[in-house]
C-alpha cells in the first residue's frame, strides 16, 4: 500500500475532456496531465478538441508568433 495517496485535482461540477479515454468527465477522475479544462458545461467540455484546434490555427497564423523569417542559402 502507498504511503501517500496520489491526489487529482479538480471540483465535482466542473467538466474536462479526458485525452487519454477521448470522453467528457466530470469532477477529478483523470490526472491533470491527460485532460483539458476545467470547463463550465458539459457541451463546453465536449468541443474541448475543436477549441484547441481553432486556438492552434490561431496562434499559427498571428505573426506576432513567428520566427525571424529564413533567408534563402547564399543570401548571408
Amino acid at each position: 500500500m502507498p504511503l501517500f495517496k496520489r491526489r487529482v485535482t479538480g471540483k465535482p461540477g466542473e467538466w474536462y475532456y479526458c485525452l487519454e479515454h477521448k470522453k467528457v468527465e466530470e469532477g477529478p477522475d483523470c490526472p491533470g496531465k491527460d485532460r483539458f479544462g476545467p470547463y463550465a458545461s458539459r457541451q463546453e467540455a465536449e468541443h474541448a478538441m475543436e477549441s484547441a484546434r481553432e486556438r492552434n490555427l490561431q496562434w499559427e497564423n498571428d505573426p506576432r508568433w513567428h520566427d525571424a523569417p529564413k533567408t534563402e542559402a547564399g543570401d548571408d
